[in-house]
């Protein structure tokens, strides 16, 4: 189970973006949070995904209290948890072909016998042919791009996934494609999914349940209080 309890978290002390949030995840079940932009909604999906410590409260992980978040979480943990962010042009590193942008968890993690098998594996599934996945991001769509950052968060088979507005930037057709996919990765290995997002319709749709910010947090920051910075998107490498 991934549960979080009371949490407050921000980017400058003493200003929270997110007061008291309580939200719980079982295995198998999709969560849909929906939320405003700027509510916070995002960096609780950053606290969920072991990549931005809290200010208080805790985050418990298959049973496991959470006590070190991004490089300094146990390897067992970081990579128990796939994530997808917004813009695919803010989580991929320029420079690496789509290949080994999917491949890089693999790398990070010591695992290079795995990467042929599982990249031909995971960007058939994605649908990303041969003759993209020796592209760089500048030199494909923003669909396409998203579509190898899902396959990057799932080749370690995580447990766990957050996709955090995922599709927003997508048109339909893509949209229907990646959903597709991530309920055929959970179908298949049971996983639990917290997805983020400001289209009702959508998450209600596609999770078992959808959950309000309201209906679990004491609120987002105060009025004039820290904006959750640029690198709320910041490229995610599971390191070894």
């Amino acid at each position: 189970m991934l549960e979080l309890a009371a949490v407050t978290a921000g980017y400058e002390r003493g200003r929270p973006v997110v007061r008291d949030a309580d939200l719980t995840v079982r295995p198998g079940e999709s969560v849909g949070l929906l939320g405003p932009s700027g509510c916070g909604k995002s960096t609780l999906a950053r606290v969920a995904a072991l990549l931005h410590r809290p200010d208080a409260g805790t985050v418990t992980l298959d049973g496991t209290r959470v006590r070190g978040w991004r490089h300094r979480a146990p390897r067992a943990q970081r990579t128990a948890i796939g994530v997808v962010f917004q813009q695919p042009r803010l989580s991929a590193d320029p420079r690496l072909r789509l290949r080994d942008l999917i491949a890089e968890p693999l790398r990070a993690n010591g695992r290079r016998d795995e990467v042929a098998s599982r990249v031909a594996e995971l960007s058939d599934t994605v649908g990303l042919g041969d003759d993209l996945l020796g592209r760089r991001p500048h030199e494909v769509s923003d669909g396409q791009l998203q579509r190898a950052c899902l396959a990057r968060a799932l080749v370690l088979k995580p447990r766990w996934l957050v996709c955090d507005e995922m599709t927003a930037m997508l048109d339909a057709s893509t949209t229907a494609a990646l959903v597709a996919v991530v309920e055929d990765y959970r179908s298949a290995h049971h996983a639990g999914l917290l997805t983020v997002g400001h289209d009702r319709v959508l998450l209600e749709r596609w999770c078992d349940r959808t959950v309000r910010w309201d209906e679990i947090t004491a609120g987002a920051a105060a009025a004039g209080g820290a904006a959750t910075p640029a690198g709320d998107a910041a490229p995610v490498v599971v390191a070894g």
